[in-house]
């Protein structure tokens, strides 16, 4: 195990660097300037070489590169052009709305998926199968964008059973002390139920929306782990031997298909902590994606790499944990050795 840590510590440390050189001379490839941008559009051209200098824009690339790569290594992901806030800072403190969201979206897409998977391999053909079958190719076309102006439509607008994309609280509530930073676990942990039920209902629509759509891919890898575990001879010699159906489902057909689930769940996961943008934006919600989406909008340079880099710590650590899940769900798979006859 030490020795798999060690490997896998050198291979993201490696993979990080990668990330860091491709997206900062991706992003420099851009159209726009960002100090023009921060200058504004009546801003003399004196005003706008001044801000270049100020954040360093006018200097050859290389020198950029030096520089933000030592910052990177000190945990400084530089200023933002924008705001004039350091970008960590920024990210950190908008990342437990983003993993908020992730979360409960992940959870609700584990409850819909895993269920209905393993219902439709059981009974492969039948009506139920079909049903999971088409709810998968849905949930695979459909737009986030397009779901999410129907839900805010039917049930904000037209049913008013949930609030209105504004933020996480009704505008004037105070968030509750933060210990998690998820609202719904801090306003349990103070007592404050009346916050806690509002986080849930402003949680609510972006959460099913992300759900409907993730829930897709899950059902669909669930649904073919277990049709395949359950056509393999040991599940065929435990139904010969007398067992339950409900035992050999459960625990012969999903248990033994739990590896590629994990990791389709793991991607979903990895997913969302950078590719809800949209749902982000489109609900005002407060986290990294939107602050992506605005960084892009106003050719924040330091701000979108520093999105792209803290995605991509937190995929490569939750790829580790993935690998780690891997030996507690199989005892077979002995992580960082080899096996010998």
């Amino acid at each position: 195990m030490r020795r798999y840590l060690i490997k896998r510590a050198g291979i993201s440390v490696m993979t990080m660097l990668g990330i860091v050189i491709v997206v900062f001379f991706i992003v420099r490839v851009l159209p726009g300037d960002a100090a023009a941008v921060r200058a504004g559009p009546y801003a003399t051209a004196e005003k706008i070489a001044q801000i270049r200098a100020k954040y360093g824009l006018d200097r050859p690339l290389w020198e950029q590169f030096v520089d933000y790569l030592a910052g990177v290594a000190r945990g400084d992901f530089g200023v933002s052009v924008r705001t004039d806030q350091p970008v960590l800072g920024e990210l950190l403190s908008r990342l437990p709305a983003s993993l908020e969201l992730a979360v409960y979206s992940v959870l609700v897409a584990t409850v819909i998926g895993v269920p209905f998977g393993i219902v439709a391999a059981a009974r492969q053909g039948t009506w139920v199968d079909v049903v999971a079958r088409v709810f998968a190719i849905l949930g695979s076309s459909m737009a986030l964008f397009w779901l999410g102006l129907l839900m805010i439509y039917f049930f904000f607008f037209r049913l008013g059973w949930f609030p209105g994309p504004v933020d996480r609280l009704a505008v004037g509530t105070p968030p509750p002390p933060t210990v998690t930073g998820f609202y719904t676990i801090d306003g349990a942990l103070a007592g404050q139920w009346e916050v806690v039920a509002m986080a849930f209902r402003f949680l609510a629509l972006p959460v099913l929306t992300l759900g409907f759509v993730l829930a897709a891919p899950i059902l669909k890898m669930v649904r073919s782990s277990v049709i395949e575990t359950l056509a393999s001879d040991y599940v065929r010699t435990a139904r010969a031997m007398g067992v339950s159906p409900r035992t050999v489902l459960f625990v012969d057909g999903f248990r033994n298909a739990l590896l590629p689930v994990t990791t389709t769940i793991g991607i979903v996961f990895g997913y969302m902590l950078g590719g809800n943008i949209i749902v982000e934006y489109l609900f005002s919600w407060p986290g990294v994606g939107r602050y992506a989406y605005e960084a892009i909008q106003t050719n924040d340079l330091e701000a979108l790499q520093g999105f792209v880099i803290m995605v991509g710590i937190l995929y490569v650590a939750l790829n580790v944990v993935i690998d780690l899940g891997y030996a507690l769900i199989d005892p077979r798979i002995r992580l960082g050795r080899k096996v010998t006859a």
